[in-house]
């Protein structure tokens, strides 16, 4: 099984300079051999300008990774033009173009069809204005780990690592980050063992019901409070976004203000980050399987509420519980959208029909039930049993139709 590990870097000003110089000579051999790769229309454009647009349709003649790398690497390190290419490791500009090769493989697979799930745009051209960048290290280029804990990068030198926690295994890869707030970050990817993180098994399971005023009700009773981050940071981001308005484009000022900006905004969403693992980290623990209902978080996130729904990360929350999930060795099932949690009385069956957001209790209409239901709490309950249904017919067997041994022995 292949994990991340991700951590906080601090390159001195020198190792940040040769940093962006990395990610430069990654951006220009993109953009290159996307320009060989891509026909572009309106060839008055300039190149990267977001009113350049790609031909639809099957691109011309494509050239294979080697002669990509022959011509934009090796012979362009040569010419006078992009000599500085040099400032990059080999393995950075080579893991480039397979990068962009994969994102051409999917936007094809994604128009045919072969690639399930929403449609994946064609590669666009990178700028050097981007506020976040990144560069992949392969084992090509020789990245170490020191005895005294800092990483040795190719072409930056030897950087301070914060060290939150044990590597399992030595990295394969890593990833150099920086995001729009300025910080840098380093994640590695790991080989590591799937026994060595699965839990002895639980006799219990859990049914979730996710939701705006309380970020969760759980089938047992409980629920999970709203801690409404964005909401909470509203009156700091606004100072914060006034200040950005207010000097002028281009100037040094405007700079050091938008990285407070995104700063403010990556505190927002650090916090939002944790409390999401925290919780995944303590169903998954608790629980032999877990059932949350599928929501359509795009679609919600278009509408009135979309701050509040933006604000939850229902999307994030349900990664989460579905890869510790299966870390451990626990069972982590979606219920069908149009599962009517929310109609059906947890007590004796009945479906009770349709009710506006307002309604948050009310009474089963069955004449020999009459219980009085807790709107979100039901619709956990009603989780937790088509959750268990699910799960049933998975683990059994199909019964086989009448007649097929015969028809099979016949053969």
């Amino acid at each position: 099984m292949q994990l991340r590990y991700q951590y906080r870097v601090y390159p001195t000003p020198g190792q940040a300079l040769r940093a962006r110089r990395v990610f430069g000579c990654k951006r220009v051999v993109w953009n290159d051999a996307l320009s060989r790769i891509a026909p572009v229309k309106a060839s008055n454009k300039l190149l990267g300008s977001p009113h350049t647009r790609l031909a639809e349709g099957p691109y011309l003649r494509v050239p294979k990774n080697p002669d990509l790398s022959k011509e934009l690497i090796t012979a362009a390190k040569k010419t006078k033009e992009r000599s500085w290419l040099s400032d990059a490791p080999v393995g950075v500009l080579q893991q480039t173009l397979r990068d962009l090769d994969k994102a051409w493989a999917a936007h094809e697979d994604s128009k045919t069809g072969k690639r399930k799930g929403p449609k994946v745009a064609p590669p666009r051209f990178k700028s050097k204005k981007d506020n976040r960048q990144s560069a992949r290290f392969t084992a090509s280029d020789r990245f170490k780990i020191l005895d005294g804990g800092r990483l040795r990068l190719p072409k930056i030198g030897d950087v301070r690592v914060k060290w939150t926690r044990d590597l399992p295994s030595a990295p394969t890869s890593l990833t150099l980050i920086k995001d729009r707030s300025g910080r840098y970050w380093v994640s590695f990817v790991v080989e590591t063992e799937p026994a060595n993180d699965i839990l002895p098994p639980v006799d219990r399971d859990q049914g979730i019901d996710l939701g705006l005023t309380r970020f969760a009700v759980l089938a047992d009773g409980s629920h999970i409070a709203s801690p409404k981050f964005l909401r909470r940071a509203e009156k700091r981001l606004k100072k914060r976004q006034r200040e950005l308005s207010r000097k002028k484009k281009g100037s040094a000022n405007r700079e050091k203000a938008r990285i407070k900006f995104a700063r403010a905004h990556a505190a927002v969403a650090d916090a939002r980050r944790n409390f999401h693992h925290q919780w995944s980290h303590k169903l998954t623990s608790e629980n032999q399987a877990v059932f949350a209902e599928t929501l359509n978080a795009r679609g919600l996130a278009r509408g009135r509420l979309a701050k509040s729904v933006r604000d939850a990360g229902w999307a994030q929350f349900l990664s989460f519980c579905q890869y510790k999930a299966t870390r451990r060795g626990r069972t982590f099932i979606k219920v069908a959208r149009y599962f009517p949690s929310s109609q059906i009385c947890s007590a004796c069956g009945h479906r009770d029909g349709p009710k506006p957001l307002n309604v948050r209790t009310w009474a089963c209409s069955e004449p020999t039930c009459g219980t009085v239901h807790d709107r979100d709490w039901n619709a956990g309950k009603n989780v937790r049993h088509q959750g268990r249904r699910i799960l049933t017919a998975a683990k059994t067997p199909p019964t086989p139709e009448p007649g097929a041994r015969r028809r099979q022995r016949h053969r």
